[in-house]
């Protein structure tokens, strides 16, 4: 920001077109109806600002089943939720029988005698059930909280799963095959704990099969205790594990989620204008995949498929499968979902017509998209169809249900996070160099589950809860041109001459720079006398630059590999050439040997990196980075491979 206390001084007259584009000359932009009013910034001294959306919030339902329900009556033959069984075939239920399911395993779980101080705890992955579940509790007032799959299924010492069960003191536990979750359950779950699963209910335990809890017949019950549902009351669970520490557990109230899909469609109109189609794989026991992809469709009548696919070799091949058969109207994933679907859409002309055929928006989250994949996937939708597709983000949290700030127009670059939505307020705080974003609105956290010490710190005096990320304005004399985000705070420090280092904007280019052999990095400095990195690289496309190496080779392996030592070697020396001074400079690096730890911390189960973590886990190979006789592991920007 180069100018502090500028109000904007200027209204574009519609953020649905946004900037000029600059590709390709004459394309145009596929319509579809998109928020057009603004937002507008004022200042509070001490330079500090309030950005405030002009658009109001609209009235919401006090529960999300309520949708349901609507739609259940209004089109109960339409496809709700989708999912392929053993079979390969698409089972589905529609809205009529979503809503028969959600009463009657509802009955079942009053007739446990469940409350949010005995909720229920889900250890599996998105299927159905879960669905049906989740609804049924919410319908009833009773949370439901969905947890990691990797702490049953990657873990090893189950620490994270016996941590957040015990936050939770859950009545029942659900996984869909007894049998895969058994020694989860066994490790972590008290035997006076009920069992519910899909197939293989554990032997020797209280247990119940899902089929037994469909099969209960709906009373008064059911409806009597939706009625008497206290919007502020908890809906669910989301456990989030932050910067350090172990997970904690985010309250998301009825009205979090309720008011941010309200705020979701009144900026995304065309979700309106035709029920949405979804095909999407990202985890429930996230808010992206979970609250918002989830709640879009359910709460503007479309239909859901559970993509059985994720990315990665493997895997993603199975969300192409499903992408072929199916045209989505809008589209979710992750920036590494993005990156491994391209090459597909490039080879494959019939899984790009299905693909952009009704499309209307692309998102992503969850972490920041390169430049060049951004724009393959423009040139690629108006080789396609004649148009471009919007690719936007925005800013949330689990804290936020997610949703908080959002572009709505297209752009020319990635990284533009957009404005304030409908009914959010957020206050921009000077820190340092930087503005810190704080959010204030109904789809607000009250705070974390039994951490009131945690609560407290989370948020500021008038009540603004602070994400601890830095944002910047494009245009420092208008708002409605965007925000940008700018890193995270407590991942940016100073080098020993004083300079600091804006880690997040950093890496960012970095992870650009070496597309994509490059899955992460983590930047070292603190103190130092230069940057160095310990980067964690993609060893599937690594392995393409020595076409001899096994498949399944060890990472230690792959990172051995001359060709690709060299290949990182120029990579480093490229990017140290295009920096500007010792504040981006990275005058050294390290291939990572051993994969992030999920039971150490170092990775999150949807595949961020705590940067804290790792320096602390990999101290001994941080200190070999500044040895004054570096090894030949490390690599130098300034000099040849090794010492």
């Amino acid at each position: 920001m180069t100018k502090s206390g500028s109000p904007p001084t200027e209204r574009i007259e519609s953020l649905a077109r946004g900037p000029k584009s600059q590709t390709p000359a004459g394309a145009g932009v596929r319509r579809v109806r998109m928020r057009t009013s603004g937002a507008s910034m004022a200042s509070l001294g001490g330079g500090e600002f309030l950005v405030k959306p002009d658009e109001m919030l609209l009235p919401y339902p006090k529960v999300l089943t309520d949708r349901l329900l609507h739609w259940a009556e209004t089109c109960p033959d339409r496809v709700c939720i989708a999912k392929r069984g053993a079979d390969d075939e698409w089972r589905t239920l529609t809205y009529a029988q979503v809503w028969s399911s959600v009463r009657c395993v509802g009955q079942a779980l009053l007739d446990r005698g469940l409350s949010v101080e005995r909720p229920v705890a889900i250890l599996s992955e998105n299927d159905l059930e879960q669905y049906v579940l989740t609804l049924a509790g919410q319908h009833v007032g009773i949370p439901v909280a969905p947890l990691s799959p990797p702490y049953s299924l990657v873990s090893k010492d189950f620490g994270k799963l016996r941590h957040t069960l015990k936050v939770l003191t859950p009545g029942l536990v659900f996984a869909s095959d007894g049998t895969r979750y058994a020694p989860a359950i066994e490790a972590a779950v008290g035997e006076h704990i009920e069992i519910v699963t899909t197939t293989a209910p554990p032997d020797r335990r209280k247990s119940a099969l899902f089929t037994d809890l469909l099969e209960t017949d709906a009373t008064p019950a059911v409806e009597d205790a939706h009625a008497q549902i206290d919007p502020d009351k908890v809906a669910k669970f989301l456990f989030t594990s932050g910067s350090t520490g172990m997970p904690k557990a985010v309250i998301n109230t009825h009205r979090m989620l309720c008011s941010n899909q309200q705020m979701i469609a009144q900026i995304f109109g065309f979700l309106e204008d035709e029920p949405p189609v979804v095909v999407d794989w990202l985890p429930w026991n996230h808010t992206f995949g979970g609250n918002h992809d989830v709640g879009i469709a359910l709460y503007n009548g479309g239909t859901f498929y559970i993509d059985d696919g994720k990315p990665g070799p493997g895997s993603i091949e199975k969300t192409v499968r499903n992408l072929r058969e199916i045209s989505t109207t809008v589209y979710f994933n992750v920036p590494k979902g993005y990156d491994d679907l391209l090459p597909f859409l490039r080879a494959d002309r019939e899984l790009r017509q299905t693909f952009f055929r009704r499309l209307g928006l692309m998102f992503y989250a969850g972490a920041g998209l390169s430049q060049p994949v951004w724009d393959a996937y423009r040139e690629l939708a108006f080789e396609t169809c004649g148009e471009r597709i919007i690719m936007a983000t925005g800013l949330g949290s689990t804290e936020s249900a997610p949703m908080a700030i959002q572009t709505t127009w297209e752009t020319d670059r990635a990284g533009t996070i957009g404005v304030p939505v409908p009914g959010v307020e957020l206050k921009l705080v000077p820190r340092g160099a930087k503005l810190e974003a704080r959010v204030r609105g109904p789809n607000i956290t009250p705070g974390y589950w039994r951490e009131p010490e945690l609560t407290e710190r989370a948020f500021d005096a008038e009540g603004f809860y602070s994400f601890g990320d830095a944002v910047r304005l494009i245009d420092p004399h208008d708002i409605n041109k965007g925000l940008l985000f700018d890193g995270r705070l407590n991942e940016d420090f100073k080098l020993g001459n004083g300079t600091w280092v804006s880690v997040g904007p950093l890496r960012a280019k970095l992870l650009a720079h070496a597309s994509p052999y490059i899955r992460d990095a983590v930047i070292a400095g603190l103190d130092r006398d230069y940057l160095a990195a310990i980067i964690f690289v993609d060893a599937e496309a690594c392995r393409e630059l020595a076409p001899g190496i096994l498949r399944n080779a060890p990472l230690a392996d792959v990172v051995r590999l001359p060709n690709v030592r060299k290949h990182f070697h120029s990579l480093l020396k490229s990017f140290a050439a295009q920096s500007t001074g010792s504040s981006n400079r990275i005058a050294r690096a390290v291939l990572a040997e051993e994969p992030p730890s999920l039971d150490a911390g170092e990775i999150t189960d949807k595949g961020s990196f705590n940067q804290r973590a790792v320096l602390e886990r990999r101290a001994d190979i941080v200190e070999s980075l500044y040895a004054s006789r570096p090894s030949e592991e490390i690599l130098q920007a300034g000099g040849g491979l090794g010492s």
